[in-house]
């Protein structure tokens, strides 16, 4: 049977390099390729998390859906609360909305995508 590998995920955003630095603090990736245009990051693993610029570029509006989510990112962390303290300087930004009874924790990237960070 046919079978294909996630070779990666590409996020659009106003800002490629503010971007990828924001995610390479917090994940510990470094930076594999970058322009102005698009950058990727990498863990080694084959698999990179891409960035890449969209004129007129449009946030997330998190939880509403006046412009949709379209997907976003989850995050296991070994310590919640220190992993929320980075995050939080980093430049992320923790709506009042926190569903999933404390077992993850929303956040909004600089760019307003949502991602999640879990202990599990």
């Amino acid at each position: 049977m046919p079978g294909a590998e996630l070779r990666g995920v590409t996020l659009d955003c106003a800002d490629p390099q503010t971007l990828a630095g924001f995610y390479r603090e917090l994940t510990g990736m470094r930076e594999l390729f970058g322009t102005d245009e698009f950058v990727a990051l990498t863990d080694g693993s084959g698999r990179a998390l891409g960035f890449q610029r969209v004129d007129g570029y449009r946030a997330p509006q998190w939880p509403g859906q006046d412009v949709p989510q379209q997907f976003h990112l989850d995050f296991r962390a070994d310590d919640l609360d220190a992993t929320e303290e980075l995050v939080l300087a980093l430049g992320a930004a923790k709506p009042d909305h926190q569903p999933g009874d404390g077992r993850w924790r929303v956040f909004l990237d600089p760019a307003g995508h949502p991602f999640c960070l879990t202990s599990s």
